[in-house]
């Protein structure tokens, strides 16, 4: 194997492959990169045996194909300190010689035939979507997914594709967020629902590039699939039963205000200054005209912040977790928000003016 390459290319291309590689695995063949070329381009893979990516590199010029196996952290380290534009790589029997202008950097691998072997995308797309919807879709819903649940199934973010329209959902439990989004092609009209896991959906918008690029979505029994012209990227389904989101969305809430989404981002933020891990929560009182945010904290003293809204209903007072709206609040794109409320038992509902719907459960400030 022997080629140049420009140097920011193959770094771009190691920042996503890398981001796989399990640096605390036992086997050192999982904390590699392998490394492949032919006349078509440089192809780096890298994987945890659960999610996996593979990239090409395009600006190259290769004298001789052929492949190896190298550490994906001195091999990403010498890509970030070169200051040469390009490089050139050769390899012997199981080690790379790197040349810069002025450097020469020889790295000793492993056998490249102890790679795990990664599921090609060879079969038509079941959707194709535009990047900049997808990053919409998880920037929306994969902030709310568990983080390391007993409830494994919550671990992950539902995608479920209806005809034409594909729908994100996540929770932990305490809150739930649902999105949905346009696709450009789709085959079949059947409702099919996959369980990503987490991991899997920050490789995704990582290897998103420009938003009118389209990406190729391949689901099958236990394994996603997805495909943009620079990069794939494999992964494995979380396994159970997700829950029945529908069956906890309240449909009955009379109370209703209607709130400038960054002033009431902002006023949450600044109520939340003074709560400490014992006081987690803000009171939210609403009444005609306007919303009166209080927090208070034995250490820290008490906040009182009052905005405008226009509201619907009989005054009611309800706490919730701050930083769980502020997750929501920040991530949509609408002037406007609507807050739908029932009691300050029931969960309340944040709609915007698009297909994104948010519920977060109320906190007891007693």
């Amino acid at each position: 194997m022997k080629l140049l390459c420009s140097r920011q290319a193959l770094q771009e291309a190691l920042g996503l492959v890398g981001s796989v590689v399990s640096a605390r695995s036992p086997k050192e063949v999982l904390k590699s990169v392998r490394l492949s070329c032919d006349q078509n381009g440089l192809f780096l893979e890298g994987t945890d045996l659960e999610v996996a990516a593979r990239a090409v590199v395009n600006q190259v010029e290769v004298t001789e194909p052929g492949e190896v196996l190298l550490p994906a952290d001195r091999l990403g380290q010498l890509t970030r300190e070169s200051p040469h534009e390009t490089l050139t790589i050769e390899t012997g029997e199981n080690s790379c010689i790197i040349r810069g202008q002025d450097e020469e950097y020889k790295i000793f691998g492993h056998d490249p035939q102890d790679f795990p072997p990664i599921a090609p995308f060879e079969e038509e797309p079941d959707f194709v979507i535009k990047a900049e919807v997808l990053r919409d879709l998880t920037d929306k819903t994969a902030y709310a997914a568990a983080k390391e649940s007993t409830r494994y199934a919550i671990n992950g973010i539902l995608w479920e594709r209806q005809g034409k329209k594909l729908m994100m959902v996540a929770t932990d439990g305490r809150r739930l967020a649902k999105a949905s989004g346009p696709l450009e092609k789709a085959s079949g009209e059947e409702v099919v629902q996959a369980i990503v896991p987490a991991k899997a959906i920050s490789l995704l918008n990582r290897m998103l590039h420009s938003g009118d690029e389209e990406v190729e979505v391949k689901l099958s029994r236990n394994q996603l699939l997805a495909r943009t012209p620079r990069a794939v990227i494999t992964s494995v389904l979380v396994e159970g039963h997700f829950p029945k989101y529908d069956d906890v969305i309240p449909r009955d809430c009379d109370k209703k205000a209607k709130l400038n989404r960054l002033e009431f981002l902002s006023a949450i933020r600044r109520a939340a200054l003074l709560i400490s891990e014992e006081s987690k929560g803000v009171r939210m009182e609403f009444q005609d005209g306007s919303l009166t945010l209080t927090s208070r904290s034995p250490e820290r003293g008490e906040a009182r912040i009052r905005m405008a809204t226009e509201y619907q209903g009989d005054p009611v007072a309800i706490g919730f977790n701050p930083f769980f709206l502020v997750d929501a609040l920040k991530v949509m794109n609408d002037e406007q928000v609507v807050f739908e409320l029932k009691e300050p038992t029931r969960p309340g509902v944040l709609k915007g003016e698009g297909d994104f719907l948010y519920l977060v459960m109320p906190v007891s400030l007693a």
